[in-house]
């Protein structure tokens, strides 16, 4: 009898799946404890690998067009779609949801993707501003990507909640790290490989799996990241995140949401797309 191939869950990081330099794993297992994957427990020196392909990404991104990056998100939705099957499938194994609610996420992860793809292109006219000043000179302030972007994942929903927060990170022109969540990390560890088979540049996207308390210190006082995006709904981690975030005037957000929220519109909102953008005003003097 034929043996099935075990996969071994790795990281993303600059558009490759390294295994982790410490050499560590953890266990996901059902809600009944199957033994289901081994996955990687990302340590301090993943982190930073991970910032410095975020970082190292961001000027391409940030200059491509808006209407190219809503293409980008677009396409995403579009490969997850084609794998809705299999995604429900881990999803219901993972998480012990029913199959209806497993199909249900994902294609509601597809719809949210799709969501902000369109907004991509939208919320720089609508957050813009021309402001009236006491001079001779027209003051613009629009919006603009701050740079790197880390964020924390929530439990449940996994794939929907990790989705919805690296879609409302990167379409300004942001890149991203995404920490899973400590219990369900397998569903978005494969949406890692829906975004390596789309048109998402190396490095605009990555993620770490382990333990979200253990990443969670690095988070806070690395000072090449720029802002955070904590969905955890953890209270100690929230702290954590917040003391260190002073280090370098990181940004931080919170998506303090229940998890019925994720599937409605407190999840879409758009202004969410400005908790991780700087407003920038220009002046131009006005001619004669």
């Amino acid at each position: 009898m034929r043996v099935a191939i075990a996969k071994t869950y790795k990281l993303f990081i600059g558009g490759k799946f390294p295994r982790t330099e410490s050499g560590r794993y953890l266990i996901a297992r059902s809600n009944r404890g199957r033994h289901l994957a081994n996955f990687c427990h990302a340590s301090k020196k993943d982190f930073r690998d991970a910032v410095v392909a975020a970082r190292r990404a961001f000027p391409q991104w940030q200059a491509y067009s808006a209407s190219l990056r809503s293409q980008i998100v677009y396409r995403i939705g579009e490969m997850l779609e084609g794998r809705a099957a299999a995604f429900a499938e881990e999803l219901a194994l993972s998480t012990g949801c029913s199959e209806k609610e497993a199909r249900e996420e994902v294609h509601l992860t597809v719809d949210r993707l799709v969501h902000y793809a369109g907004w991509a292109d939208k919320f720089g006219q609508i957050f813009s501003s021309v402001n009236p000043v006491a001079s001779p000179h027209f003051n613009f302030s629009f919006p603009e990507p701050t740079g790197v972007v880390v964020a924390i994942a929530p439990d449940k929903p996994s794939l929907l909640a990790a989705a919805t927060m690296v879609a409302a990170n990167i379409i300004s022109g942001n890149t991203t790290i995404l920490i899973t969540s400590d219990r369900y990390p397998l569903p978005v560890l494969s949406f890692a490989e829906v975004l390596a088979t789309s048109d998402v540049p190396g490095g605009v996207v990555n993620i770490l799996s382990g333990q979200r308390s253990e990443l969670a210190p690095h988070v806070a006082t690395h000072m090449d990241v720029n802002a955070i995006s904590d969905g955890s709904g953890d209270e100690s981690i929230t702290a954590t995140l917040q003391a260190g975030a002073a280090s370098n005037m990181k940004r931080f957000s919170s998506w303090n949401l229940l998890e019925r929220d994720w599937f409605g519109a407190k999840a879409e909102n758009p202004y969410r797309i400005l908790d991780t953008v700087e407003t920038k005003t220009a002046w131009h003097p006005m001619g004669v």
